[in-house]
C-alpha cells in the first residue's frame, strides 16, 4: 500500500515535463545531484540552532545590552485576586465595560480599580525589553551572516545576473558543495524558528509568521527535491536581504537611540519594498511562472511551486502595507518606528497606567464622560510608539 502511494505521489509526470523524471537525477560521471534523504539533516542543524541561539542571548546579547544600558526591569506584581485572576485566565485580558461592572460588583471594587488591575496583570506578562533586544540580537546575527554568506554563494553564477538561466539544462543540474550547505542551514534555521515559536514573544501577525514559516520551509524543501534549487538560492537571498536592518532597527529601538532607529527602519522599508514586491514578483516569480511556460507544457510541480510563492507574496503584501503606515505615521513627527507586525503587545503601557493614577487622584477622582474614549487613543497611540 505505502509502496503503491509513494509511486503514485512521485511519478515523473507530476513533478517533471514530459520525458523527465527522478531516473534523469543519478549520480553519474563525478555528477551528485540533490537527494530527497539529503533533508533529514536539518533536523540537527534545527536543534543546534536551538542549542546556540539560548548560549547566544544568554552571553553575547546579554553584554551587548549592558553595554547599551538595556536592563531587565523588574514590574510589580498585582495583588492576589481570585475572582479577577480567574476572568484574566479563562475569559478576556482585556474586559468590556459590562464586565467590568459585573466584575466590580464581585469583588467589592470600584469599576477604575478593576480596570488598573486588568491593565497591571496585562503589563506584568508582557516580555521586557532585554528579553525583546535578545530575540532581535540572535535574528539580526542570523539574517546579516545569511544575507553575505548567500551572496558569496551567488556572486559568480550566471542565474544571478540573468534569471533565465535559472532553467539551463533543468532538471539536470549538478549539485554544488555551496548550494548544499546555504539550503540545508537555512532549512534548519527556518525549522527551528517553527520550534520556538511557542515561546517566542507574540506578535500581531502570529498566525501570517506561522503561514509564513510552514510555506517558506515547504518550498525550500520542494525546491530541493524537483531541482528548483537555483531558484531557491535566490529566494532565500531576497528574503536575508532585508531582514537584518528590520532587526537591528528594533535592536536600536529597544536601546533608546531613536534616530538611529529611525534611519535604520526607513533603509529596512526601501530594501523590503524593492526586493519583495518588485525584485521578487517581476524578477523571480516571472522567471518562475511565465519563462518556464514557453519552455515546457505546464506540469503539477510547476502549478506546486508558483502557488507557494504566490502565498509567500501576498503575505509580503500585507507586511509591505503595516510598513508603508509606519513609515507614513511615525516619520515625519520623528517617533520610534517600528515593524507593526512584532512586539506590539495587546496591553497598555506602563505610561498610561501613570496617567490612570493621576487621574483617579485628581479632583473627584470620577471618570468623566469621554474619558474611555481618550484612554483609548491613548492606547493606540502608545502601543504604536512603544
Amino acid at each position: 500500500m505505502l509502496s503503491w502511494l509513494s509511486e503514485l505521489v512521485w511519478q515523473d509526470s507530476l513533478w517533471f515535463p514530459a520525458g523527465m523524471g527522478w531516473k534523469d537525477l543519478q549520480d553519474r560521471d563525478g555528477e551528485v545531484y540533490a537527494k530527497g534523504r539529503d533533508l533529514w539533516v536539518i533536523l540537527p542543524i534545527a536543534l543546534c540552532f536551538l542549542v546556540i541561539r539560548q548560549v547566544f542571548e544568554r552571553t553575547v546579547a546579554m553584554q551587548l545590552a549592558s553595554l547599551l544600558g538595556i536592563t531587565d526591569k523588574v514590574r510589580a506584581r498585582v495583588a492576589h485576586n481570585s475572582v479577577l485572576e480567574a476572568y484574566f485566565s479563562s475569559s478576556s485580558k482585556q474586559p468590556s465595560q459590562s464586565c467590568v461592572e459585573s466584575l466590580s460588583r464581585q469583588t467589592g471594587l470600584t469599576g477604575l480599580q478593576v480596570q488598573r488591575w486588568f491593565r497591571r496583570r496585562r503589563n506584568q506578562d508582557r516580555p521586557s525589553q532585554l528579553k525583546k533586544f535578545c530575540e532581535a540580537s540572535w535574528r539580526f546575527t542570523f539574517y546579516l551572516l545569511a544575507f553575505f554568506a548567500g551572496l558569496a554563494v551567488l556572486v559568480d553564477k550566471p542565474w544571478f545576473y540573468e534569471m533565465t538561466e535559472m532553467w539551463r539544462g533543468f532538471p539536470k543540474m549538478p549539485l554544488l558543495p555551496s548550494q548544499y550547505w546555504y539550503y540545508m542551514i537555512e532549512l534548519g534555521f527556518y525549522i527551528s524558528l517553527l520550534f520556538s515559536v511557542a515561546f517566542d514573544i507574540k506578535r500581531k501577525d502570529f498566525k501570517e509568521q506561522i503561514i509564513h514559516h510552514i510555506a517558506t520551509i515547504i518550498l525550500i524543501g520542494f525546491s530541493w527535491l524537483v531541482h528548483y534549487i537555483r531558484a531557491g538560492t535566490l529566494i532565500m537571498l531576497v528574503h536575508d536581504s532585508s531582514d537584518w536592518l528590520l532587526e537591528s532597527a528594533k535592536m536600536f529601538n529597544y536601546a533608546g537611540w531613536r534616530k538611529t532607529c529611525n534611519y535604520i527602519f526607513t533603509l529596512f522599508a526601501g530594501v523590503f519594498i524593492v526586493t519583495r514586491l518588485i525584485i521578487l514578483p517581476f524578477w523571480i516569480i516571472h522567471t518562475t511562472w511565465v519563462y518556464p511556460a514557453t519552455l515546457y507544457p505546464p506540469f503539477f510541480g510547476y502549478y506546486f511551486f508558483n502557488g507557494l510563492m504566490f502565498v509567500l507574496q501576498c503575505l509580503h503584501i500585507f507586511w509591505a502595507a503595516l510598513i508603508l503606515r509606519m513609515v507614513v505615521k511615525f516619520l515625519p513627527n520623528n517617533e520610534i518606528v517600528e515593524d507593526e507586525r512584532s512586539d506590539r503587545e495587546e496591553a497598555e503601557s506602563e505610561e498610561e497606567d501613570e496617567v490612570h493614577e493621576r487621574r483617579e487622584k485628581s479632583k473627584n477622582g470620577q471618570v468623566q464622560n469621554g474619558h474611555a474614549a481618550i484612554l483609548n487613543n491613548n492606547h493606540h497611540y502608545h502601543s504604536k510608539a512603544e
